[in-house]
């Protein structure tokens, strides 16, 4: 097993949810997960989403210094675009990006080609489209009655199929 979590949200009284890249925070919030978690090391710690009051080398060091420590294995990014991947990259190894992405929204194909490229592995989040997938819909339900499968199984097929890299979680 693979323990893997995310840092740099934090949730005001509201419900909403705020993006918070401080290099302290980000440190507190990854020794405050081993402490839930029980373990020694966490094997995958992911940056939620850019903050965009901070440089985003800043929050990757902090989470290199982590990893320097041995308190984390490996880093990964969420939510970057092929620009922030890079600026991460220059300060630490960046195992995983996890990015919305699925055959209905395909935004992020520039970065998973990155990914691709470089062995990195991609997580795309809603990889169902959280149920709606849109104008491909139609499309899946024919592929879908060929292949005596459903529209999900299709998405999941097409994603997978899509890059070597991929690691959906549906």
């Amino acid at each position: 097993a693979v323990v893997a979590t995310k840092g740099g949200l934090l949730r005001s009284p509201d419900g909403d949810w705020h993006r918070h890249g401080n290099p302290e925070y980000l440190q507190n919030a990854a020794l405050c997960s081993l402490d839930r978690l029980d373990v020694d090391t966490i094997d995958l710690y992911q940056y939620h989403a850019p903050d965009p009051d901070v440089p985003i080398e800043e929050s990757m060091q902090a989470l290199a210094d982590l990893v320097d420590r041995g308190l984390i294995r490996h880093v990964g990014v969420s939510n970057v675009s092929v620009e922030q991947l890079d600026r991460a990259r220059d300060v630490v190894e960046i195992a995983t990006v996890q990015n919305e992405y699925n055959v209905a929204n395909r935004t992020h194909d520039d970065v998973l080609d990155v990914c691709e490229d470089e062995g990195i592995g991609f997580v795309p989040y809603f990889p169902l489209g959280g149920g709606d997938l849109g104008d491909k819909a139609a499309v899946l339900d024919d592929v879908a009655a060929v292949h005596d499968a459903t529209r999900r199984q299709v998405a999941l097929a097409w994603l997978l199929h899509r890059s070597p890299v991929t690691l959906p979680i549906p």
